[in-house]
């Protein structure tokens, strides 16, 4: 079965380019992106990960630890980070996993539904492991999204996700379509209009049932 928004994310331990690490651990307290690709030397996953590596600082403030998760080996990810580097301007300082296994592929159900999974298997047949997971500190799974082998994924929309996120995050507020940090929120339905003014202010009624106001300080 597929895992679903909210399901505690399946553990797992397992050799890295940071060496062996166990997921739960590796986050303690943070949240956590696993991203996923079905092949080293690749070229939309070296921009991928080029594109990661550029973002580092911007997760590094927001608690965020990431993980790269790639069905080679250790000793091919360090090859490739170098590939990386010089593709990005920027060091991949983040563990990317061995998964030569599809210990953790399955595991997160991560493979295609035509699957087929002969010796020498090539990026297709492991074409969707390209899966981006958003975890929380309680583990909980809180998004995710995969993509098809011809489409470059959008860091920037990984990265407003994850604002979003941590913004609603025990908060009974909700994001507009397209929202970005700064912008006002949605106030939940679990309040009415008095509550909802007593715990944020003014809010602005624009239906009965879709209300603004300030994004509250976190």
């Amino acid at each position: 079965m597929s895992l679903r928004i909210n399901d505690i994310a399946p553990n797992f331990t397992t050799d890295s380019t940071a060496g062996s690490l166990t997921l739960h651990d590796w986050m303690g307290d943070s949240y956590a992106i696993l991203f996923s690709h079905p092949k080293d030397f690749t070229p939309v996953c070296t921009t991928e990960f080029g594109a990661v590596a550029r973002l580092a600082g911007e997760f590094s403030k927001r608690n965020t630890k990431v993980m790269g998760v790639s069905v080679d080996s250790v000793e091919e990810h360090h090859k490739w980070k170098s590939d990386i580097e010089a593709f990005s301007g920027a060091p991949a300082d983040f563990p990317i996993i061995d998964d030569t296994s599809l210990q953790v592929a399955k595991l997160y159900n991560m493979l295609p539904a035509d699957a087929y999974l002969p010796d020498g298997r090539t990026p297709a047949h492991s074409a969707t492991v390209r899966t981006v997971f958003i975890i929380g500190p309680d583990k909980k799974i809180r998004l995710t999204m995969s993509y098809p082998m011809s489409v470059g994924r959008n860091f920037a929309e990984i990265l407003r996700a994850l604002d979003a996120i941590q913004a609603t995050d025990g908060v009974p507020i909700a994001t507009p379509a397209d929202w970005v940090p700064g912008q006002d929120v949605i106030v939940a339905l679990s309040l009415n209009d008095e509550q909802a003014k007593e715990k944020f202010g003014a809010i602005d009624i624009k239906l009965p049932y879709l209300r603004f106001t300030k994004a509250p300080a976190k």
